[in-house]
């Protein structure tokens, strides 16, 4: 069997240790295998991308959500609960978003706790030589809540918390569904997806962060307000957060010409 080698994208901005961080995770076998195993039980339940790209995409949009509400003042737990640096919250955010869905790699029910304690056992060798005990516990334990924070009743407590909670839900453009129309049966999950064109986040005039998203047909709502929606709320960052959804086309695209029971 091939388990593809596969290189995580992030802009570091001069972090070193968030640099060391992806350098640690692009060579980890053992977490590729996960990514791929994780992508193996999604084709199994016809559910979205799982993979290493998922992965990747949510990252990189936590990193941004991170980095604009630093720039509205924001402060993350490792600089208010902690007395560390904002870039700490980075490796938090980042570590967090490479193992949370690691669970998937054993059974998508439950997920979430299976995930805990697989990147229990990982993170610290991951973060070897970045950190020291004690601060490479707390490090571990802020990225370990947060992987628990993302499920639907994670109930975060910080903001990178919350950001990942966030994160995960915006990878939610139609390039996430894996599942063809013409042989399989669509569905919500699938039909909303594809409805999605894009996802766009900047800074807001009003709050810190704009979420636009652009959407083909009125199906799409079904992934900005139930899923999307549900993550935003106790998240701890909603008051910080706009999200503007519009259909551009003068004309819905229609994804579905029949539909059969």
């Amino acid at each position: 069997m091939e388990i593809p080698e596969v290189e995580i994208r992030v802009p570091t901005r001069g972090n070193r240790r968030l640099a060391s961080l992806l350098t640690a995770a692009n060579a980890d076998r053992r977490l590729h295998a996960w990514w791929y195993m994780q992508q193996v039980n999604a084709d199994r339940r016809d559910m979205s991308d799982h993979s290493w790209v998922h992965i990747q995409i949510v990252v990189n949009i936590g990193l941004r959500l991170f980095r604009l509400l630093a720039r509205a003042g924001v402060q993350p737990a490792m600089v208010s609960a902690h007395g560390m640096n904002p870039r700490d919250a980075e490796v938090v955010i980042a570590a967090a978003c490479l193992v949370h869905d690691t669970g998937m790699s054993i059974h998508r029910s439950d997920h979430e706790q299976y995930s805990l304690f697989l990147a229990a056992d990982r993170l610290p060798l991951l973060l070897d030589g970045i950190y020291e005990d004690p601060e490479l516990t707390v490090v571990v334990s802020e990225a370990l809540h947060a992987v628990i924070g993302h499920r639907r009743r994670g109930d975060p407590i910080t903001i990178e918390a919350g950001i990942v909670r966030v994160a995960d839900a915006l990878d939610m453009a139609s390039g996430r569904s894996r599942i063809p129309f013409e042989t399989r049966r669509p569905n919500i999950h699938s039909v909303s997806a594809a409805a999605i064109d894009g996802v766009r986040i900047e800074p807001g005039e009003e709050k810190a962060v704009r979420i636009e998203i652009e959407m083909n047909n009125s199906s799409g709502l079904f992934q900005i307000d139930e899923l999307l929606a549900t993550k935003l709320r106790g998240s701890g960052i909603e008051e910080h957060v706009e999200v503007v959804a519009q259909i551009e086309a003068e004309h819905e695209k229609r994804l579905v010409p029949v539909f059969r029971l």
